[in-house]
């Protein structure tokens, strides 16, 4: 028979132990059983492993929305910087695992349709959402840790680009980005914690840079 001490104690950890049940339930049910889940208890969300990004290929002078023909040839040789670890640089890029671009405008498709191929080769969708000037807002989606080692692309409009970078932590090696450019690939890889951003040309168009 158990006297009234052991009784207590038997109370007792029956009790913490449905408390540590609770708990549990509720860090799975805010986090959705994510790293970022553990966010409120002092642990950062993790980072993606790498975030590419690409500014729109080629544009129409005519103010249409839509890429130009080279643009439209840019973004079919898109899939060519993901060659994989035995391709030459720089076209040996890791293969994306999400693709995201800026959401469709009176003044713009061009982004979606920069990484369309390349959608249509990895048999991936884009997210295309969130506003151009609202890179603030992706910048929190993709540090949020629903993203926690993984490949991101972003394809976004050049004016927002370096902001966008800072907001993912990173250093941009040159704002604002040039009205001209249209060739260059900003990798930020987060290494123990930091993000260090290399600029890398694309190599995919006679004329790019180097």
């Amino acid at each position: 028979m158990w006297d009234a001490e052991r009784m207590r104690n038997h109370l007792i950890r029956t009790r913490l132990h449905l408390l540590l049940a609770v708990l549990l339930v509720a860090v799975l049910t805010l986090g959705g059983g994510t790293v970022g889940g553990l966010a409120a208890f002092g642990q950062s969300p993790q980072p993606p492993a790498t975030i590419l990004l690409i500014r729109h290929a080629e544009k129409l002078t005519d103010g249409r929305i839509d890429l130009s023909p080279v643009g439209f040839e840019r973004a079919k040789a898109i899939p060519q910087l993901f060659g994989g670890a035995g391709a030459a640089a720089p076209h040996n890029l890791p293969k994306p695992e999400f693709l995201f671009a800026t959401h469709l405008s009176a003044r713009s498709n061009r982004p979606v349709e920069t990484i369309t191929p390349l959608s249509e080769a990895l048999k991936m969708p884009i997210s295309h959402d969130i506003d151009d000037k609202d890179f603030a807002t992706l910048a929190g989606e993709l540090l949020s840790g629903k993203y926690a080692g993984k490949v991101v692309l972003v394809a976004w409009h050049h004016g927002s680009i370096p902001r966008l970078a800072k907001a993912l932590g990173a250093t941009p090696p040159y704002d604002p980005w040039p009205d001209t450019q249209f060739d260059r690939v900003w990798r930020i890889d987060y290494k123990d914690g930091k993000a260090v951003l290399t600029d890398l040309p694309q190599g995919l168009m006679p004329g790019d840079s180097k």
